[in-house]
């Protein structure tokens, strides 16, 4: 589904991701692990087209999108929760999501109803503006906009950073239940090896811009994860 080959970028003079091969092959969970500052965000925005790589190829269901924009990536089926969330804070509740489905390849227009019965403490807070929002429910609207457009692929990254541990358990639900279904791939950075354990088909370790590990359960340990987690 996702194949990266020799993926190099950076920013400016300053080159961050350096000849990165990564896969994530339909319905599968995969996990981008690493240390802060490693470049974990900056090969995430790369997949999405906010950053144009230096070198290497970014293939998406058989096709070549490395100079696709990031608007025609999203209508081909990439999802994007970005670090931060970057939800829009002066918009409803309800525009923010209405907002997610311009990338929807099949022209739908109105919400799904399987969005509130994923996300139920949306409905309630429509009109809402999205700052008046908690950290924990700006970051389920954030994932309920990348799925409005019903995507392919869906890239998280870090989605449970600052977030208070009863929603980092809802969330965490969520994503245990997008893998159940097996219809959306998820790309997941993640700092945390229990929960990357307990859901990754896949792992990636990332150190200074280099894949250093990877590999699934079996073929890579917990202990060699752990070394290039602390610091």
């Amino acid at each position: 589904m996702l194949n990266l080959e020799r993926i190099e970028a950076g920013y400016g003079e300053s080159m961050v991701i350096r000849n990165v091969h990564l896969k994530v092959e339909p319905g599968q969970v995969v996990c981008l692990m690493g240390r802060n500052g490693v470049g974990k965000s900056t090969l995430m925005k790369t997949i999405m087209g906010l950053i144009k790589p230096r070198s290497g190829t970014i293939s998406y269901c058989g096709r070549d999108i490395t100079s696709f924009t990031p608007d025609r990536r999203a209508k081909a089926g990439i999802g994007y929760v970005p670090q931060g969330r970057d939800i829009f804070p002066q918009l409803t509740v309800e525009e923010n999501l209405l907002l997610g489905l311009e990338a929807a390849s099949d022209g739908r227009k109105r919400l799904p109803e399987s969005l509130f019965e994923t996300f139920p403490v949306l409905r309630e807070m429509l009109q809402r503006k999205g700052g008046d929002l908690s950290g924990g429910q700006q970051q389920q609207l954030a994932i309920a906009r990348a799925l409005a457009s019903g995507p392919k692929l869906l890239l998280l990254d870090e989605p449970m950073e600052g977030i208070q541990p009863s929603i980092v358990m809802e969330i965490e639900a969520i994503i245990e239940s997008i893998k159940r279904s097996r219809e959306i791939a998820v790309l997941l950075v993640e700092q945390s090896l229990e929960f990357a354990a307990s859901i990754a088909d896949h792992y990636y370790v990332l150190d200074r811009g280099t894949i250093v590990a990877k590999g699934n359960a079996e073929q890579i340990s917990e202990e060699q994860v752990r070394k290039h987690l602390t610091v």
